[in-house]
C-alpha cells in the first residue's frame, strides 16, 4: 500500500518536498506577473515516459495543440507552465509564440522541440509579451538548479490561494509527487486546470498512458467548481524510471492517491468557498449514470449556495436529480427509489421535522459536507467533489480583468 502526504493549507516552503528521483526544476519571473514567479520548467534527465490528457475545448490554446503533438509518442523531456497569460485566441501569432517557447526551452536543455510540452494558464485572449519572454527564456541554466517541488507549484498559482502538493511513495522506495492550480473556471471534460505529476517509477509509456487515463477518470474528471470548462486544461505524468521498475496495481493505487488528493484540493480552494462538497451516487444502474446525477447536484448554484448558507434544503437536490432525463437511463429515475442524506442523516424520503432541519444547519455549514443519494436502481457509483457558491466568488470574476 501506497502511503501520501499532502501540504497543508498555509504550510511553510520550508517543509520541502523534493522531486523524485531524475528530474529538476528551475522557475523565473520573466514579466508576466509583477512580483512572483510565472515561468516552471521541469526536466527528466532524458527523454521520458509520459501521458498526457488535455481539454476538449473547442477554443483550446496553442500550448494545448502543440503539446498533444508533442506527447502523441508518450514521451517527453521536459515541461513548461507559463502563469497568468493563457495564449488562447491568439491567432497565427499565438501559434507561433507557443512553437517558439517549445523551441527556445529545447535548446537550453539540449533536446529536440517536440520532446517540450508547453501549458499556460490566466487571462483568455492575449499574446504572451514575447519580448520579456525570449529574455526569461534564454536565461534558463543548461542544468537546472532545483530539485524542490514547492518552488514550481507556487509560481503556476494564479487565483489559488494555496500551494497544492501531493506525494506518494511506494513499496521498495519509489515516489510520485503531483502539483496543481486552480480554482475557476473549472469543469472536467479532461483533467480541468494544470496538473504535473512526476514518478522515478520505471513504467511502459503505453502503461503509463492507460493507467493515467483510468485515474484521471476517478480524480480529476469528478471535481467541478462552476462548471466552466477551460481552455488550457492540461493533466500530465513523466516516469523517469530511476527507482526501477514498480507493482502495476501498487502505482496505480499511489498514482490515485496524489491525484484524488491533489482533486480535493482544487475543490476546496474554490474562488470564495468555505466547503468542501463532496456528493456521492449510488444505486445508478451504469457509472455513467451515477456521474451524470452527482454532477447535477454539485454543479447545481441553487444547492451550491444553499451548502453556503447552511440552509439543509433538500428540495434542491431532488430538483438537481430530476432534470436529469438527457440520457434513455436516466429516464428510468423514479422519484420514490431516491433516497437523500446530507452526512449519514436521511432527509428524503423520510422527512425530518422543522427541528431536525435547523439541527442540521450546523452540518451544512462545516468545512466538509458529504450529499448521499442512493437512486435504488442497480449497483454503479460515483463521487465527485466541488464547493459552495458565495458572493466572493461573484465580485472576484466580475472585477477579473478590470
Amino acid at each position: 500500500m501506497a502511503s501520501s502526504n499532502r501540504v497543508e493549507p498555509g504550510r511553510s516552503l520550508s517543509n520541502m518536498i523534493e522531486l523524485p528521483s531524475g528530474f529538476s526544476a528551475y522557475v523565473a519571473n520573466i514579466g508576466i506577473k509583477d512580483n512572483t514567479d510565472d515561468l516552471v520548467v521541469i526536466a527528466a534527465d532524458a527523454a521520458v515516459s509520459t501521458a498526457a490528457v488535455f481539454t476538449t475545448s473547442r477554443f483550446a490554446g496553442p500550448s494545448v495543440t502543440l503539446s498533444r503533438e508533442h506527447v502523441a509518442n508518450h514521451s517527453a523531456r521536459a515541461v513548461v507552465v507559463i502563469s497568468k497569460n493563457a495564449n488562447v485566441a491568439t491567432g497565427p501569432d499565438g501559434i507561433a509564440d507557443a512553437s517558439e517557447v517549445a523551441t527556445t526551452v529545447a535548446a537550453r536543455l539540449g533536446c529536440d522541440p517536440t520532446d517540450i510540452v508547453v501549458t499556460s494558464t490566466g487571462v483568455i485572449g492575449r499574446r504572451y509579451p514575447m519580448e520579456r519572454v525570449r529574455a526569461g527564456l534564454q536565461a534558463i541554466p543548461k542544468t537546472l538548479p532545483r530539485r524542490d517541488a514547492n518552488g514550481p507549484a507556487r509560481a503556476m498559482m494564479t487565483t489559488d490561494t494555496v500551494v497544492k502538493l501531493a506525494e506518494a511513495t511506494l513499496p521498495g522506495g519509489a515516489r510520485i509527487v503531483g502539483m496543481a492550480k486552480g480554482v475557476g473556471m473549472i469543469e472536467p471534460n479532461m483533467a480541468t486546470h494544470i496538473s504535473l505529476l512526476f514518478t522515478d517509477a520505471a513504467i511502459d509509456a503505453d502503461e503509463l498512458d492507460a493507467t493515467f487515463r483510468r485515474v484521471v477518470d476517478r480524480t480529476f474528471n469528478c471535481v467541478s467548481i462552476d462548471t466552466d470548462t477551460s481552455t488550457s486544461d492540461s493533466s500530465i505524468v513523466m516516469a523517469s524510471g530511476a527507482a526501477g521498475p514498480v507493482d502495476a496495481a501498487q502505482f496505480e493505487a499511489a498514482l490515485y492517491a496524489v491525484a484524488i488528493d491533489l482533486t480535493k484540493q482544487i475543490a476546496r480552494d474554490g474562488e470564495g468557498a468555505k466547503s468542501l462538497i463532496e456528493v456521492h451516487v449510488g444505486g445508478a444502474i451504469n457509472p455513467a449514470q451515477a456521474k451524470r446525477v452527482a454532477k447535477a447536484i454539485v454543479n447545481s448554484p441553487l444547492v451550491k449556495t444553499a451548502v453556503h448558507g447552511g440552509d439543509p434544503n433538500w428540495g434542491r437536490v431532488a430538483m438537481a436529480i430530476g432534470k436529469c432525463s438527457d440520457h434513455t437511463d436516466d429516464q428510468s429515475i423514479d422519484q420514490t427509489a431516491v433516497t437523500i442524506r446530507f452526512g449519514t442523516d436521511e432527509v428524503y424520503p423520510r422527512l425530518l421535522d422543522e427541528a431536525a432541519l435547523a439541527a442540521l444547519s450546523g452540518y451544512m455549514s462545516g468545512t466538509d459536507v458529504l450529499i448521499h443519494v442512493s437512486l435504488g436502481l442497480g449497483e454503479s457509483e460515483s463521487t465527485v467533489w466541488g464547493c459552495d457558491l458565495s458572493d466572493t466568488y461573484v465580485r472576484f470574476n466580475a472585477d477579473y480583468t478590470t
